[in-house]
């Protein structure tokens, strides 16, 4: 999804809902990310919904609207929305209401195979259906193995997701993708997948939020990014936890985010409009983008145009000139200094 012009009114009041990741959008570990709590009161404020769209399927809903509720962003569980129950809706129907289901994971993802009826159960001895594997950081080489046993029987397989790493307060850590990894290996099965950025969770998410005209906000490209450009719906990208901005320029059509913005403030503003030159340029707020004939791509700024002092609004124009060369086929000029430039 390519960046496409300004709004002529501040994302928050042109989207009717905000389908906002949380690890390293709106906090990382315990503690809020910074200006997350108050920018998320002036949107909600204003009216927007927002709905809090996790892969992590390790919590309850009800965990993560009392920790959301904690740190300032009031929440109620409804309000969130979590892979563990994108993955119980696919396994309900897969197999017959009550039947048991082999969970490798948390008490989130317990309760969501609850809700939809089933049975939870820890052991191949029980008799399950079906297998659902979620991330838990208690999850460890024996629940793995009981994976694999039952994945080998020829159980059908569900994963919350396959997110490689996963944001937290002291840095990156393995995700469930490297859990799920483990029973692949074992198996040479591949599960199928609910979370972001395949289909089941946007799905999932529509229906419990009931968005016409979503916004997805997040910070990674392969999960959040995707995700929205699979639902066929614009999306934010914030730069306080996984994707770097050095990612973007050479990033497919399938991971260019709609809008950026260094963090959530970035939902409370009217994005400056993005304006093809001609010639491969592109001007975004007071930045320009334009290829040299050294081969380089060049940024300038007018610091007297509104936007001109913010580098993302650079990063947008720049990133255009990149994409645009690479749809058409031709040589992507050399963005790398042009990226230093803006600070970036």
């Amino acid at each position: 999804m390519a960046i496409e012009q300004s709004q002529q009114q501040p994302l928050h009041l042109d989207y009717d809902t905000a389908l906002l990741d949380l690890d390293g959008v709106v906090y990382a570990g315990p503690a809020a990310i910074p200006h997350a709590v108050e920018s998320l009161d002036a949107a909600r404020a204003a009216g927007m919904h927002l709905a809090y769209v996790t892969n992590n399927a390790s919590r309850t809903p009800e965990a993560v609207a009392a920790h959301l509720s904690e740190l300032g962003v009031p929440a109620a569980p409804a309000d969130v929305i979590t892979s563990a129950q994108a993955a119980a809706r696919l396994l309900a129907e897969k197999v017959p209401p009550g039947s048991p289901v082999l969970v490798i994971g948390g008490e989130g993802l317990r309760a969501a195979v609850r809700e939809r009826g089933l049975v939870p159960v820890a052991s191949l001895d029980e008799g399950p259906l079906a297998v659902v594997q979620g991330y838990d950081p208690t999850v460890g080489w024996a629940q793995l193995a009981e994976a694999s046993y039952a994945v080998q029987r020829g159980l059908p397989w569900v994963a919350s997701n396959t997110d490689l790493t996963i944001p937290t307060a002291r840095g990156t850590a393995p995700g469930n993708g490297t859990l799920v990894a483990a029973v692949r290996t074992a198996t040479g099965v591949e599960p199928e997948v609910a979370g972001k950025p395949l289909p089941p969770m946007h799905r999932e998410t529509v229906i419990r939020t009931g968005a016409k005209r979503p916004l997805v906000v997040g910070d990674r490209l392969d999960t959040d990014i995707e995700g929205a450009f699979n639902g066929g719906v614009d999306s934010l990208l914030v730069f306080t936890g996984v994707t770097r901005p050095e990612e973007l320029p050479q990033a497919e059509a399938k991971y260019r985010p709609t809008y950026l913005a260094a963090d959530l403030r970035g939902l409370l503003a009217v994005p400056p409009a993005l304006e093809p030159l001609g010639g491969g340029a592109f001007r975004c707020g007071g930045w320009t983008a334009a290829p040299r004939e050294d081969g380089r791509l060049g940024v300038t700024e007018d610091t007297r145009a509104d936007g001109g002092t913010d580098p993302y609004a650079g990063l947008r124009a720049l990133c255009a000139a990149t994409w645009a060369a690479a749809d058409a086929g031709r040589p992507v000029p050399e963005w790398r200094k042009a990226l230093a430039e803006l600070g970036l």
